[in-house]
């Protein structure tokens, strides 16, 4: 159990929160929320000792052990991924250091016999014996690939370093768990055995993700940190976002009685609590949720760009027919034969285990690469709009303002309209006069939408639309793609917006594509589809 008693975290420039009391106990999943810059990831930090607060105090119950997932993707490149996953558990790793120097020396003391008595001791205590074993099996899970158990971390790729670092975390079944954002790079296989592992956690699990899909599907609790204030909340993403909205609707409809706000909040809170993310947890949340009252939920005081698209000319029926098409880098295959056919209605998920691959794919329709074989043939109405993953090349002229920026890719050149654009996303009062080069991540990224809302085209190419986006901007840009009336073809690791969006998905491989006529969950849980997807990577 954690308790956080009294924290404030306030630094020079900024305050994050303040006057913190809070219990995080096992059997349970705590989902961190919050805008960008609330402070989530600070929070985390806060909890594992690497950063100080401003007052207050964390308490750990004795003799409890924490992990925490490692950020730092290059800390381990000296040792091999299942030594480094073995690191995870600190003591277990050092028993096993001091074992082999001691077993070194040959003729050994009185004194050095008993020590390594009592380490083989606390060695079988701690399961050492099954270290390599349980190591390769939280490897094998994530999909990291065997040859690359005992390669050296240096050598190994970056999306596979990720999967060792959450391996690490996981490893020795730690009684507090802390994991900053578990699900950033992971396949869809890989994100599916996490959410299966931690709903079956016994200990404690305190998690902040933009993932909609993994929060829904492991917490039992969302911790959302607004007003400067830290709350904690029963209840998965949803249930926490749904609620919220509700409020905010009840408090702003004065004529509503009180008896009939009540009514409605308890009806919403009993169709959820139906619907717990463990199965263990289900009375007991049920009971939590049955205890809410109407003014515990406090409508957020988060914002939420506006993502709509305008079409300047309908399309026919015909969008596009993809015929064998194969591209490369530096001699080594992306992906070959690869055909598909969209028609008007069609929203894609362009999926693949290769991320440059689907960038490459979606470059090539947009123009920008030529394939090396292949044939793209266009319908007659078609007009595209790209967004790729990296937006740099498109704020190299640091000297331009928010407006200046925008104004060249609009129709109508007036600063109002150009500021209202903005406005909507988000850029209000002086920020339209802000220069480009002091954009963050975000920012950009909703100015790429400004771009491509702008552009009024009918078929949409994006690449990985909710990169750098908070839970906001991610809820809105999935709303828009949604009521989007054209053709699409989108890449993305967000479950929830594949799952939602898109009516077909085409897997890229290097031995050809597959396409599945129907939504992302019938697509990763049909075993028949995934023994012919395999046949793309063999």
């Amino acid at each position: 159990m954690i308790t956080v008693s009294n924290l404030d975290v306030i630094f020079s420039d900024k305050k994050l929160f303040e006057d913190v009391n809070l219990k995080f106990l096992p059997g349970n999943c705590y989902g961190v929320i919050g805008a960008n810059g609330a402070g989530k990831s600070t929070f985390l930090k806060v909890l594992s000792g690497e950063k100080d607060s401003s007052k207050g105090d964390i308490i750990i119950e004795k003799n409890k052990r924490m992990a925490v997932l490692k950020q730092n993707h290059n800390e381990f490149n000296d040792f091999t991924a299942v030594e480094t996953v073995i690191m995870g558990h600190k003591r277990l790793y050092e028993i096993m250091q001091a074992k082999e120097v001691l077993y070194s020396k040959g003729e050994l003391s009185d004194d050095e016999g008993m020590k390594l008595a009592n380490l083989e001791v606390e060695f079988a205590e701690l399961d050492g014996w099954d270290a390599e074993y349980s190591a390769e099996k939280l490897l094998n899970g994530l999909n990291v690939p065997e040859e690359d158990f005992y390669k050296n971390m240096g050598s190994i790729l970056p999306k596979n370093k990720v999967k060792v670092l959450l391996a690490q975390a996981l490893f020795g079944d730690p009684d507090i768990l802390l994991l900053d954002e578990p699900t950033n790079h992971l396949d869809f296989d890989a994100i599916t055995w996490l959410e299966n592992f931690l709903m079956d956690y016994d200990n404690t699990v305190i998690t902040v993700s933009h993932d909609r899909h993994f929060l829904n599907k492991v917490c039992t609790h969302m911790v959302d940190i607004d007003y400067f204030q830290v709350k904690l909340y029963p209840g998965n993403y949803d249930f926490w976002m749904e609620s919220s909205q509700l409020m905010q609707r009840l408090m702003t409809n004065k004529n509503k009685k009180k008896e009939e706000k009540i009514k409605e909040l308890e009806a919403f809170i009993a169709r959820f609590s139906a619907n717990a993310s463990k199965s263990s947890q289900a009375t007991s949340r049920k009971k939590s949720l049955e205890k809410i009252k109407l003014d515990e939920i406090v409508p957020s005081s988060r914002k939420y760009p506006f993502i709509g698209f305008e079409i300047e000319k309908q399309l026919g029926k015909d969008v596009v027919e993809v015929e064998n098409l194969s591209a490369s880098l530096d001699g080594k295959t992306l992906f070959s034969n690869v055909s598909f056919v969209m028609n008007r209605g069609d929203k894609v998920g362009l999926l693949g285990k290769n991320d440059l691959a689907k960038t490459t794919l979606l470059r090539i329709l947009a123009g920008e690469l030529e394939p090396d074989s292949g044939t793209i043939k266009w319908g007659q109405t078609v007009s595209t709009g790209h967004l790729p993953a990296d937006n740099d090349e498109y704020f190299n002229d640091d000297s331009l303002t928010l407006i200046e920026w925008l104004r060249r890719f609009s129709k109508d050149p007036a600063e109002s309209y150009v500021r209202g654009f903005l406005g909507r996303m988000l850029f209000s009062g002086e920020q339209p006069l802000k220069k480009v080069k002091y954009l963050s991540g975000g920012e950009k990224m909703r100015c790429m939408f400004s771009k491509l809302m702008l552009s009024e085209a009918n078929t949409l190419l994006i690449d990985s639309p909710t990169n750098h986006l908070d839970l906001e901007a991610i809820q809105s840009v999935n709303k828009g793609l949604e009521e989007f009336k054209g053709a699409l073809v989108v890449t993305s690791h967000d479950h929830k917006l594949l799952q939602s969006v898109c009516n077909k998905i085409v897997e890229v491989g290097e031995n050809g594509s597959y396409t599945h006529e129907g939504p992302l969950e019938t697509f990763i849980g049909n075993d028949r589809v995934k023994e012919r997807v395999s046949k793309l990577y063999n």
